[in-house]
This record gives C-alpha cells, sequence and structure tokens, in this order.
C-alpha cells in the first residue's frame, strides 16, 4: 500500500481509503453486517488505514458498526466522521446544521458510537448557509485543542469556502463527489484550490455509485429502497445514456486485463498527489479488486482516452443528486 498525506501536518494514509456508508444505509441490497464486519477487518490486513462514516449513516448505525469492528485496532487506523448533515422522518429530506453547539454536541456523540477518545479527522458535512463558515470552524478548532479532533475538513465546500475556513483554522481535507462522470471540482476551483493550499482532496463516490464498476445492468435491479432509485443518473432513459460510456470504459480496462473499477480508480488516483479516493464497499470480493487498483498505472493516450468519453460538457445524463439535496451544495 502506498500512502498519501492529509494537509501538509497531517498523517500520511492509505492512498486508497474504505467510504464504509453502504455498509448500513442508502445501498440496501446485500447489506450483512458479518460481511461488513470481515470487510473492515481484510481492509486492515490490505493496509488500508483511513476508514470514513458519518453520523447520519444510518442514522448512526454506522459508526456504531465501525467502532465494533475495529476494536482492539485503533492504532494506525486514521477514522474520518462527520456532522451537519441532518435526517428527518422522511427519507428523501436533508437539513444542514453548523451552529457551534451542535458541533460540540455532535463529536460526542460520535466518539461514542466509535468507541474512540478522538477522531483522526472531522468534517463539516455540509456547509450550513445560516452560519458563517469561521464560526463552525472556529468551534471545530476548540475540538483540535481539546484533543477530541486531530485534523478537521470540509465537504462538499466551494473554493471560497475553503480559503475561508482554511485561514481560522488549517484544513487536512477537503471532501467531495469526483469521478469519471463528476468532474465538478476541476470546473468550480476546489481541486485548485486545495493543491493551492496543501489540503488534501478526498475522492467519494470515485466509482459512480457503483455505475462505473460495470456490473449495473438495469434500472429495474435495485431495490425498491435503494437510493440510487431516486438519483437522477439512474432514471431509465439517462441509466440507458451513461450505460453505454461505461461499455467504452470497459473496453478499455479489457485491454489492460483490468476491471472497470480498477481503471475508474486508477483515473482518480492519476489526477494529483493528493487526491485519495475512498470507494465504498460491503464486501471483500470488491475491497479486494478496489485495493489492486493501486498497482494500475494509465498513460497519456488512456488518460486522454478518459477524457474524451466523460470530459465532455453534457456527456453525462442526469445531476448528481435530485433538485431537493442539489439545494444543500456549498455555491
Amino acid at each position: 500500500m502506498i500512502t498519501r498525506q492529509l494537509g501538509q501536518q497531517g498523517p500520511h494514509v492509505s492512498a486508497i481509503g474504505l467510504g464504509c456508508m453502504g455498509m448500513s444505509d442508502f445501498y440496501t441490497t446485500g447489506i450483512d453486517p458479518r460481511e461488513a464486519i470481515a470487510t473492515l477487518h481484510r481492509a486492515v490486513e490490505l493496509g488500508v488505514t483511513l476508514f470514513d462514516t458519518a453520523d447520519m449513516y444510518g442514522p448512526y448505525t454506522n459508526e456504531t458498526l465501525l467502532g465494533q469492528a475495529l476494536r482492539g485496532k485503533r492504532e494506525g487506523i486514521y477514522l474520518a466522521s462527520k456532522f451537519g448533515l441532518v435526517r428527518s422522518e422522511d427519507p428523501h429530506a436533508r437539513g444542514v446544521n453548523g451552529h457551534p453547539d451542535y458541533v460540540r454536541q455532535s463529536v460526542d456523540g460520535s466518539l461514542e458510537r466509535l468507541d474512540t477518545d478522538y477522531l483522526d479527522l472531522y468534517y463539516q458535512h455540509r456547509i450550513d448557509p445560516q452560519v458563517p463558515v469561521e464560526e463552525t470552524v472556529g468551534a471545530m478548532a476548540e475540538l483540535v485543542k481539546a484533543g477530541k479532533v486531530r485534523h478537521i475538513g470540509l465537504s462538499e465546500a466551494s473554493a471560497e469556502t475553503i480559503q475561508r475556513a482554511h485561514a481560522v483554522h488549517p484544513l487536512a481535507a477537503v471532501q467531495s463527489e469526483y469521478s469519471l462522470w463528476s468532474r465538478e471540482p476541476e470546473h468550480n476551483g476546489v481541486l485548485e484550490t486545495c493543491r493551492r493550499l496543501g489540503i488534501a482532496f478526498v475522492a467519494y463516490s470515485p466509482l459512480g455509485r457503483g455505475f462505473l464498476t460495470g456490473e449495473l445492468k438495469a434500472p429495474e435491479d435495485f431495490a425498491a429502497d435503494d437510493y440510487r432509485r431516486f438519483n437522477p443518473r439512474f432514471e431509465a432513459d439517462n441509466f440507458y445514456r451513461n450505460l453505454a460510456l461505461v461499455e467504452r470504459v470497459k473496453a478499455l480496462a479489457a485491454q489492460k486485463d483490468i476491471s472497470a473499477s480498477q481503471l475508474a480508480l486508477a483515473w482518480v488516483l492519476a489526477q494529483g498527489s493528493n487526491v485519495i479516493p475512498i470507494p465504498g464497499t460491503k464486501q471483500r470480493k470488491y475491497l479486494e479488486s478496489n485495493v489492486a487498483a493501486i498497482g494500475v498505472s494509465l498513460n497519456t493516450d488512456e488518460l486522454n482516452h478518459l477524457d474524451e468519453i466523460f470530459g465532455a460538457q453534457g456527456a453525462v445524463a442526469g445531476a448528481r443528486y435530485d433538485a431537493q439535496v442539489m439545494t444543500l451544495l456549498d455555491g
């Protein structure tokens, strides 16, 4: 396993982390706590050190799962959790809360569920437009002073917000969706800002919520409550338009004798030494395949070919979230 650094002063973590959300929530098909725990243990064996969760996954149950699975394995493990994205009784509704009192309350709950004295990395999950980011980050900085948090970060923040937050307390990481079919960080200044300020960029959903694996065949295959049924890119017409793009990825992967997943992850890894993808999985076999992407290199022609497939404006059909969730994205 190779490593990459979380910020200028942070630890070196595995260049591929593990997104743990799907072990407890959203992608309901095949959720099995026993296999999830076995997958977490296997990740440790393979040298994965960065584990990503949030209080709203479940809600709360994903942090509890990690706390149980990683008990006694804390040394050398870097736990990242998040606060500020709030769920309600409506499974499709979301709110945000960046008030300092909420920050202090949230971290204590996460520490208890994760069965740990500190978090290595604590993100504001979504920016609260009603609370200046300076106030939220100021409260997060207090957690660092108190020893409850080692490093802080933001998720889905604009370039301007990142700069304002970083001026209050250094950010170790910024997390945003980034993959072959979600290229917004390249165009909105976030990737460039992170490079300039020495901030790690953590790419969530680097496999496009499973779409870039090439294993999804039809939108009807999802369980009735699977989150992707309500995602615009997975709606029938968009699904099949996007599937044509993935078929081209599969063809290039076949030429290299690797999987489409490994090709997609290798592309993310190639976008900069500060970029750390955190593909999610709840099964050991997919984890092992994802980690093997560390050994895949892409030449200039291959990178250009992938850009030709996905880089053109309008190439990908559908927004990456529904309209309500899109309103929660900063900037």
